[in-house]
């Protein structure tokens, strides 16, 4: 039947004139110039045929000399015989020796020659044939010889070097005719430049075929394509009815010389072939029918063929149908892209016409019944190994492991199947990519569940989410070790999954520096991402826009960090782990690249050490760029440059004349000189400032290695280090030195520095300084309560010199306050109060104390319950529910409050009124938890129904009994809320209540599971001194000194050690009681 195909007509031209007649021999001498010109009628003497070898040179010679001897026909054979001659390379020619060549003039044109067949080879390279290209070419090697890398032709460097002619050279064509000067439009460009001036008019038979003035007309007109009418469609006929199903048949005879068998095949209880296609008019009988028929059974058979066929030429249908026949098939997509897009999210019919690996297939696409594309299409998503294959120098390419397989896997499932074509891009070379969908799912996820392909990465970007499925195939296939993954070894995890970390410096966008709860800091790469390229133009400028956006979403946060692998140590770098960093769930990189702040790194097939979310980052990435976002933006950002204005001290004084106007000005600690002086950049005024704390002096640290640090001068330095270094803080300025340093107070976390310091023992009061601050009060305290902790620089101070307000239990220093009332009384003999349990539940922890917040289980809670279901009626129903209050609140009014994460409405008491924003601060007096909501969220209380008088206030003030939270530091106290939420979190609990503050009511309280609690230390209490999460007080209060106080302090005194020696929490640098 016939197909398609592309036939090269080299064969048709017998043996060119490159095999007829040999080269010069070595004693040849090239005719002149003019001698050729003048004597075209004795070309037959001056072509050269002296030797019985040829070479690429030899071949260039018979082209002058038909050049000049207007011999356009054998010109063309010359062209031509020179391309089919493969293994020659156009830039390997060599240059003509002076023993052949002696004039000036026949240097130049030869050298022309070079330039005549560059020219001509890379057009034809150019459109997808190579110069291996065979004499015979079917539509599936025209579509894989397209699938090639390009080769192109270059020109010889002796052809460029050879200087053009003083004065034009005209070379007339066969027939006379010669352009007239160098601006004639038919004379050869490429001949031009070195002053030849040739017309390359050719044979009325060829110029119909090529293009004037065009040496690639020379091997065009060698190039046929035909298409019998009705083809496709009699081959389609045949292939729905065959493919893939059991068949039987029979031989009628064999031809001797090629072996083929022919006969009749049929399908079980099905028609027979030939009969049932001569039926329907897809196939006519041969010219040769009934010549090679013996038998009368045969002679019977074809007269049933002919019968056939008669019937349908008379019916006029299939090939005897006058219409329908044309079919326009194109075998180049010119636009791809185009393609794609007319046709993305509509799957097209396809047939498979050849599978050329795995992952590469030649289809044809039916854009419509009259309409088809047949081209190569890569299967999207996935990589298989490529098959056995000749590269374009003749050698002979083994397959890769797996390739033969993934080839034969993809062959019995699709070949010549119909199947939908889901286009979604196209390759570099314009290949086009499309997922196929095989009757039963797509042929990618097959391949992969067969460990016959892995993923591929650079589809990730059109696939989209749909590559998820891919990955989880692929992953399968590894833990199976199945086909390419036989010898698959899981790779070793880097470090603890998932472990918590506290971010304290931010180096550039892509690295930064953690510190681990016990342990040294260390630094890390976000896995996968890379930060704005210093070395590119477009991309640097967003470098320091990149680092901030990374420093405000991470700097002093706690993160979860999960080793992805090593970045190996390379000129300058050290090695170093590559981790995914998630803040909240979100990971730090991904938020990036959202952001168009980092790129995404496209990772080797076989490197594992990528991030878990690299398909989120790579369309992320395309994201960002299609919306223009940070440095894919078209403009560069304005930069910012911070004015130092601590460089002279005139500078200084005007500008801390400024910031003396205002109050807590934000600002970012750049850098950390000493425990007291810092670098510090002021955005909203584009200030940088040396910044020095008032009221202290703390001990200086070494600047270098031969300097010596003075006495916790570099305990300070560290301190500091790791409490400010990138943090967002607030300065007061309040005077500057004799250098241009800024004097004043720094907020961290709205926390004095200077007195954290000092509470710290790591540095001292200055008195007169303290006093022109307005802070000596606070100093003075804090610096009292270190001394008598013997914190630091006091762990040899003697505690006699000052009275103290109470015994203490230990020598201990701690820069935390006691949680709950801190009022300090004498012992007394009071008889110790009776045990009082209460089954309790925990409402609330506050996150700045760590206070409770109890509702006792009982009548109270049960009332509470019938309330709120009223409550809410009440509110929900349109005839009921009161009017939004339309004016402020006042501090103290008791309303109805929306809770802003349920929408239910609760009783609540207004703390605080912002008139501007129109918002309340309310407490929920049954639940003890507060938030800011707008006045439109509250209603009046005035209902006696719901009043306080009814049911009183259900949530009850409380702390924990005997142990002393880490108030003055953030950091830990932060640990301890969240513990003690988790773990009273919904559970009904026991309270000891231990004591009851009389001023304030306040419970002091010892919390016990009923399941599992027997002794105090199974308590709550307990558990929050074994985490290092708390330490037991080291001044006691009256009444934890009576009754079974001494037995409880020194269990959980026991606990406490437990957790030093552990390192746990607020222990992770050591023993802080030590000196």
């Amino acid at each position: 039947m016939p197909e398609k195909m592309t036939c090269s007509l080299t064969s048709l031209f017998g043996k060119t004139f490159g095999h007829k007649l040999p080269p010069p021999s070595s004693a040849y001498a090239l005719p002149p110039v003019q001698v050729l010109l003048s004597s075209r009628d004795k070309f037959s003497e001056f072509y050269p045929r002296q030797l019985q070898h040829d070479t690429p040179l030899a071949t260039v010679y018979r082209i002058y000399v038909a050049i000049l001897g207007g011999r356009h026909l054998t010109l063309r054979n010359e062209i031509e015989y020179f391309w089919n001659q493969h293994q020659w390379r156009v830039c390997d020619i060599p240059e003509p020796p002076p023993s052949v060549v002696q004039e000036r003039d026949q240097r130049a044109v030869l050298a022309t020659i070079p330039y005549l067949l560059v020219k001509a080879f890379n057009r034809l390279i150019d459109r997808g044939l190579p110069r291996d290209t065979p004499p015979i070419i079917h539509d599936e090697l025209m579509a894989e010889l397209k699938s090639r890398p390009k080769v192109f032709e270059k020109v010889p460097r002796w052809a460029e070097l050879v200087e053009p002619l003083d004065r034009p050279l005209v070379i007339p064509d066969a027939r006379g005719a010669a352009p007239r000067d160098a601006n004639d439009r038919d004379v050869d460009g490429e001949m031009r430049k070195k002053n030849v001036l040739l017309s390359l008019h050719l044979c009325t038979k060829t110029e119909k075929r090529g293009r004037r003035g065009e040496p690639d007309a020379l091997l065009q007109g060698s190039l046929l394509t035909f298409n019998e009418p009705f083809a496709f469609q009699s081959r389609e006929f045949l292939r729905e009815l065959l493919v893939g199903k059991v068949i039987t048949f029979e031989t009628f005879y064999t031809v001797p010389t090629t072996k083929r068998e022919y006969g009749r095949v049929n399908l079980p209880n099905g028609p027979s072939f030939p009969d049932r296609v001569v039926a329907e008019g897809w196939a006519k009988l041969r010219d040769d029918a009934g010549k090679k028929e013996e038998t009368e059974d045969a002679a019977a058979y074809l007269e049933k063929l002919r019968n056939l066929e008669s019937s349908a030429r008379n019916a006029a249908i299939g090939v005897w149908s006058s219409t329908g026949a044309k079919i326009e098939t194109s075998y180049e997509v010119t636009d791809p892209n185009a393609l794609v897009e007319e046709h993305k999210g509509k799957p097209l019919d396809a047939i498979i016409e050849k599978v050329l690996t795995g992952d590469r297939l030649i289809v044809r696409l039916l854009v419509s019944p009259q309409k088809h594309i047949q081209t190569i299409l890569v299967v999207a998503g996935v990589r298989t190994p490529s098959t056995k294959r000749t590269s374009p120098d003749g050698k002979e390419i083994p397959a890769e492991a797996y390739g033969t397989e993934a080839q034969q896997f993809v062959e019995e499932r699709l070949l010549q199947r119909k199947c939908a074509i889901q286009l979604v891009g196209s390759t570099p070379q314009n290949q086009l990519i499309g997922s196929v969908i095989h009757p039963r799912g797509n042929i990618a996820q097959f391949l992969l569940d067969a460990g016959l392909a892995r993923c591929n990465d650079q589809h990730v970007t059109m696939l989209g989410n749909d590559m998820a499925a891919f990955r989880q195939s692929e992953k399968a296939a590894k833990d199976a070790r199945k086909g390419l993954f036989a010898g698959h070894a899981a790779p070793k995890a880097g470090g603890a999954p998932d472990a918590d970390y506290t971010v304290v410096r931010v180096l550039n966008a892509d690295t930064i520096f953690i510190r681990p709860r016990a342990g040294p800091e260390k630094k890390i790469n976000l896995s996968s991402i890379r930060q704005p390229k210093p070395s590119d133009p477009k991309q640097s400028p967003f470098s320091a826009d990149a680092k901030e956006f990374l420093r405000k979403k991470l700097i002093g946060k706690h993160v979860k960090v999960s080793i992805d692998g090593k970045k190996a140590a390379s000129e300058g770098y050290e090695e170093r782990d590559v981790a995914t960093v998630t803040l909240n769930g979100k990971n730090a990189a991904l938020m990036l690249v959202e952001a168009g702040y980092a790129s995404v790194i496209r990772h080797r097939r076989d490197d594992e050490d990528r991030s878990a979310d690299y398909d989120s980052l790579l369309l992320a990435e395309e994201a960002a760029q299609k919306e223009g976002k940070g440095m894919w933006a078209s403009k560069p950002p304005a930069v910012k440059q911070y004015q130092d204005y601590s460089e002279s001290l005139q500078k200084a004084k005007m500008e801390a004349s400024v910031l003396q106007r205002q109050k807590k000005v934000p600002a970012v600690v750049d850098f950390v000189r000493s425990a007291s002086r810092f670098v510090v950049l002021v955005p909203r005024e584009n200030a940088k400032l040396t910044f020095v704390l008032s009221g202290i002096r703390a001990p200086k640290s070494a600047r270098n290695a031969e300097e010596k640090s003075e006495p916790f001068g570099q305990e300070a330095h560290d301190f500091a280090n790791r409490r400010c270094m990138q943090r967002d803080v607030e300065i007061d300025v309040e005077n500057t030195d004799k250098v241009g340093g800024f004097i004043g107070t720094l907020y961290v976390n709205r926390e004095n520095f200077a007195k954290v310091l000092v509470e710290e023992g790591l540095a001292e009061v200055h008195a007169y300084s303290a006093e022109q601050s307005g802070h000596a009060n606070e100093l003075f305290a804090a610096e009292k309560k270190a001394k008598e902790a013997k914190r630091g620089m006091w762990h040899d101070w003697d505690p006699s010199r000052d009275e103290g307000e109470a015994q203490p239990s230990e020598p201990a220093p701690t820069t935390d306050t006691t949680n709950g009332d801190s009022t300090t009384a004498p012992p007394n003999s009071a008889t110790p109060k009776a045990k009082d349990y209460r089954d309790v539940l925990i409402t609330h922890v506050d996150p700045e104390t760590g206070h409770l917040k109890l509702q006792q289980i009982g009548p109270g809670t049960t009332s509470l319950t019938e309330l709120m279901s009223s409550f809410k009626a009440f509110h929900l129903s349109p005839s009921t529910k009161p009017s939004p209050l339309t004016s402020a609140p006042k501090v103290g009014d008791i309303v109805a409050a929306q809770f802003s994460l349920d929408n239910d409405w609760y009783r609540a008491r207004i703390r605080r009124v912002d008139r501007d924003a129109k918002t309340a601060e309310v407490t929920y007096m049954d639940y003890g938890n507060s938030e800011n909501r707008p006045w439109s969220q509250l209603r009046p209380l005035t209902q006696p129904q719901f009043s306080t008088q009814k049911l009183k206030p259900q949530a009850i003030d409380a702390v924990l009994s005997y142990i002393q939270l880490p108030s003055t530091s953030p950091t830990y106290l932060a640990d301890a809320v969240a513990f003690i939420s988790e773990s009273t979190d919904g559970r009904e609990l026991v309270a000891n209540v231990d004591h009851v503050a009389p001023d304030t009511g306040i419970l002091h309280v010892t919390l016990l599971d009923p399941k599992n609690s027997n002794s105090v230390a199974e308590s709550i209490n307990a558990d929050v001194i074994r985490e290092g999460l708390a330490m037991v007080p080291r001044k006691l209060r009256p009444w934890e000194t009576r009754g079974t106080g001494p037995e409880v302090l020194k269990k959980l005194r026991e606990l406490e050690e437990e957790a030093k020696e552990g390192r746990r929490g607020m222990w992770e640098y050591g023993d802080l009681t030590e000196d």
